[in-house]
């Protein structure tokens, strides 16, 4: 059996062809703060979602939504050729909330660490 699916193969494909084009092809700037952190793909390789971290405030998250989608026509014309598909997924553009979820679990187990409790021994 293979170590990784086709699926998970052309994944990683499509998230480096999209850093590739983010980093020397696009000049939006909604898009400047916003990096690519991880492609998910369907089994039948018709859907890919696209998951980017942007650092900043909600606006700036909403922007670069807004960015992505407004070029996926673009961004889907520039990879295509890099990945030798027959059919070019469909691109979702989501946002990772991963690093902020590990932001507020980091900060829960700090303030636990430092709250009220007395040493009972």
């Amino acid at each position: 059996m293979k170590p990784y699916s086709r699926a998970e193969r052309v994944s990683g494909q499509i998230q480096v062809a999209i850093t590739d084009l983010l980093s020397k092809k696009m000049s939006d700037p909604r898009l400047e703060m916003a990096t690519i952190s991880g492609v998910k793909l369907s089994s039948d390789l018709r859907v890919a979602d696209v998951y980017i971290t942007v650092f900043g405030d909600k606006k700036r998250v909403r922007q670069a939504l807004e960015g992505f989608t407004k070029a996926k026509g673009f961004i889907k014309k520039k990879i295509a050729p890099k990945l030798g598909l027959k059919f070019m997924p469909d691109l979702r553009f989501v946002r990772d909330d991963t690093f902020d979820k590990a932001a507020q679990m980091d900060e829960l187990i700090r303030s636990a660490n430092e709250g009220p409790f007395e040493d009972q021994s």
